[in-house]
């Protein structure tokens, strides 16, 4: 079924501009635009990643593997908005407003987003676990890595930084997963 190949296609994807992230924030990568432009991507890219995971997932994950997708799906939403905001709007505000910001309601939301995040990726892993339709190990990469890769500026830097790669290892394993799925799945016929 080619949906799971276009969101296994968007889960290697995922994983690449994870590491890419991670390798610029680490110094390993040089700050360009480039790089820049390219890091809330990582996010929306994962959200379309685990549309196609539920769906290989739906028929055993139950409750829990839909409101797992939910918030899952919700907090990568978030997270690639908080992104998009951290490098397409906060650069071009004076330092002191940013502060503002954050130690106000924009703050708050950054962090109801990241508990958002969290709570879908713990449900959504536990299910698809629940599942056997996905490689437990991959699973547990993806959750062990996203829980410190959500709360990007309360854990230590390497601690985030090493939480995008394990994540990114995790996605990319659930994508070959997927990408063999949907070369062995039939295609559907079209409606009469």
């Amino acid at each position: 079924m080619r949906i799971y190949q276009v969101s296994a296609a968007a889960g290697f994807a995922c994983a690449a501009l994870l590491v890419v992230n991670a390798a610029r924030r680490g110094g390993f990568l040089p700050e360009t635009a480039f790089t820049h432009a390219i890091a809330p991507f990582a996010a929306l890219t994962g959200l379309f990643a685990i549309v196609g995971i539920y769906l290989l997932i739906r028929d055993s994950a139950g409750g829990l593997g839909l409101a797992g997708f939910v918030l899952n799906a919700a907090g990568l939403t978030g997270a690639f908005a908080v992104e998009y905001i951290l490098h397409f709007v906060f650069p071009y505000l004076d330092r002191p407003v940013v502060t503002g910001l954050l130690a106000a309601t924009t703050g708050r939301a950054f962090l109801v987003t990241s508990m958002i995040l969290i709570l879908g990726v713990l449900a959504f892993s536990a299910a698809a676990i629940r599942s056997r339709a996905m490689d437990v190990p991959a699973v547990v990469l993806y959750a062990a890595g996203m829980m410190p890769g959500s709360l990007r500026n309360l854990v230590p830097e390497p601690v985030y930084l090493g939480g995008l790669v394990v994540a990114a290892i995790g996605v990319a394993w659930m994508a070959r997963r997927l990408w063999l799925t949907g070369r062995t799945v039939p295609a559907l016929a079209p409606a009469a």
